[in-house]
């Protein structure tokens, strides 16, 4: 495992960012070569980087992400970096990662992996869940606050969020806290967001608080927010990309 500060950092939930963590950097090489078959593949957002390149529309902005791994989603993360953003990225699912796409942004197109130069990931294929939920930790933790977007894919930066919020305010007989104790996952989301609470009282509320809203990329994810939504909890504007006519189309119709 590539990560700075070694590993025994993994799963101490102390609230201080760590820069990366990947399989193995010395896997960028052959990530970096994908990216760039990629790039080729995906030219609406290379026309994004042409137009609005100098613009920096994005400048300044600090996005979550929690989102497949792969050489496209590492497209995106340097389309926005592109754009001047700032990027923490996590995988929003154990097994999808690329390890070579996920060494490659952390290394950064310009670096090595003696020099990493790179957008801080957390991401590896085969996580447990306890890495999993570090990992969407560590991507949502911008030091004292949190993101100003999330870019979501099933809801569980969003749900963190939320659930870490009602923690913070009703303690464990919050509703969305204790609704999670009926699964193994859920056991192992409630003593991650018992040790951020720990860590730094009052974290949740102010990282909240910061987000402009959220951009939700898939059904589970978007029932959630409508749960949220309906129950008069969503705490920040949320964005349907599911239910988009162009994403539906390249999920249901063209299979990409």
């Amino acid at each position: 495992m590539s990560q700075a500060g070694g590993p025994a950092a993994r799963h101490r939930l102390d609230m201080k960012p760590v820069r990366y963590a990947v399989r193995d950097l010395k896997l960028a090489a052959a990530g970096r070569h994908q990216i760039k078959l990629a790039e080729q593949q995906m030219p609406g957002l290379m026309a994004l980087r042409e137009e609005y390149g100098a613009a920096q529309p994005l400048k300044g902005a600090r996005i979550t992400g929690s989102l497949h791994m792969t050489v496209q989603t590492a497209v995106l993360i340097e389309t926005l970096v592109a754009l001047g953003a700032q990027v923490r990225w996590a995988s929003c699912n154990i097994f999808s990662t690329q390890d070579e796409a996920a060494a490659a942004v952390a290394v950064g197109p310009e670096g090595t992996p003696d020099r990493v130069q790179g957008q801080p990931v957390f991401a590896w294929k085969g996580e447990s869940l306890a890495d999993y939920w570090w990992c969407t930790v560590q991507a949502l933790t911008w030091g004292e606050g949190g993101p100003d977007l999330l870019v979501d894919d099933g809801g569980d930066a969003t749900l963190a969020l939320h659930v870490g919020r009602d923690l913070e305010l009703e303690g464990e007989t919050a509703a969305s806290f204790v609704s999670l104790a009926g699964s193994a996952e859920g056991q192992v989301i409630q003593e991650a967001l018992r040790q951020v609470e720990a860590a730094r009282p009052g974290w949740f509320g102010r990282a909240v608080a910061g987000v402009r809203g959220v951009s939700e990329e898939t059904t589970t994810g978007v029932h959630r927010l409508y749960q949220l939504a309906d129950a008069a909890s969503l705490a920040f504007p949320a964005i349907n990309v599911n239910d988009s006519v162009t994403k539906s189309k390249f999920d249901n119709k063209y299979g990409i």
